[in-house]
C-alpha cells in the first residue's frame, strides 16, 4: 500500500463486497450520468456520498479533497465557456444571447447565456462522473479491477499496461513529492525567479529518478521469475450483502424513472 488511496482501498467497510458487483454499480452510475438530467446527476452525487462516506466510512476531509482537484479543473475553464467579447460594432447582434454586458473601450465583453446554460449542465455532469469513479477507486483495491477485467477477458495487454501505469503514477507522486519538500526546505521557492529554477530542477530530477524507477523495477521483476505475465494476489473470499444489493438496485431504478418523468 504505496499511497494512502491504496490504504483506503484495503481498509473500508466496503473492501469484502465482490468487486464485480461494486464496478457494475459503478459503470451504471457512470451511464446514468452521461445520459440524464442535471437534478437526477446531482441525485447521484449525493447517493455516492452516502455510499463513500457513510457506508465506506472514507473521511469526508478526504473525499472533499479528491473531488476538489477534477472540479478545480472544471471552474478554470468556465470563462472561456461564459465570457465573450465582440466589437463595438457587433454588440447589437449578440443581444439576444447577453446576460451581462460591459463597454470595455472598442470591445464589447459580455456574459453569454448559451454558455451559462452550458456550464449548468457541465458542472453537475462532471461532479456525478467523477463521484462513480471515485467510487471504485476509494472502495475496491486497484489489484480486484485487475483481475476482474482479466476474467472478462480483456486483452492482456491492456490490462498490465493499466496496472503499470497506476503503480507509475504514485511512484511519480512520491518522488514529487520528495523533491518538492526538500526544495521548499531550502527557500527553493522563495523568490519568483528562484522558483523557476528550483520548478526546472525538480522536472528534471523527476524524470530522471522516474527512469531509475523503471529500471529498479525491471530488475525486480526479472529477479522474481517475470514470465511475460504480471501475476495478482486474489482475496479468498468476498461477503455479497443482500442489503447493498437491494438499496443499488431499488435506487437506481428510482433514477431512470425520475429521470424518463424529467423529459
Amino acid at each position: 500500500m504505496s499511497h494512502p488511496i491504496d490504504s483506503l482501498a484495503y481498509t473500508n467497510r466496503l473492501r469484502w463486497l465482490p468487486p464485480g458487483q461494486k464496478v457494475a454499480f459503478a459503470l451504471l452510475l457512470l451511464l446514468l450520468s452521461l445520459i440524464s438530467q442535471p437534478l437526477v446527476q446531482g441525485l447521484i452525487s449525493l447517493w455516492v456520498l452516502l455510499w463513500v462516506v457513510g457506508y465506506a466510512n472514507i473521511p469526508g476531509k478526504i473525499y472533499g479533497r479528491l473531488l476538489a482537484l477534477p472540479l478545480g479543473f472544471c471552474l478554470t475553464s468556465l470563462p472561456a465557456l461564459i465570457l465573450n467579447g465582440v466589437s463595438e460594432a457587433a454588440s447589437q447582434s449578440v443581444q439576444w444571447d447577453v446576460w451581462r454586458g460591459w463597454h470595455i473601450g472598442s470591445i464589447y465583453l459580455y456574459v453569454s447565456q448559451t454558455g451559462l446554460h452550458q456550464v449548468g449542465l457541465l458542472l453537475p455532469r462532471t461532479l456525478a462522473t467523477t463521484s462513480s469513479m471515485f467510487f471504485i477507486l476509494l472502495t475496491t483495491p486497484f489489484i480486484e479491477v485487475v483481475e476482474l477485467l482479466r476474467r472478462l477477458r480483456c486483452p492482456t495487454i491492456l490490462v498490465e499496461l493499466l496496472l503499470l501505469l497506476y503503480r507509475f503514477i504514485f511512484t511519480l507522486m512520491a518522488i514529487v513529492n520528495e523533491l518538492w519538500t526538500a526544495q521548499h526546505s531550502r527557500c527553493g521557492y522563495r523568490t519568483w525567479r528562484r522558483g523557476m529554477y528550483s520548478l526546472a530542477m525538480l522536472v528534471g530530477q523527476l524524470l530522471e529518478r522516474a527512469l531509475l524507477s523503471y529500471h529498479q523495477m525491471s530488475l525486480s521483476l526479472v529477479a522474481r521469475g517475470f514470465s511475460g505475465k504480471l501475476g495478482v494476489w486474489r482475496s479468498p473470499s468476498y461477503q455479497p450483502s443482500l442489503r447493498y444489493s437491494l438499496e443499488a438496485a431499488i435506487g437506481c431504478v428510482i433514477l431512470v424513472v425520475l429521470n424518463l418523468m424529467l423529459h
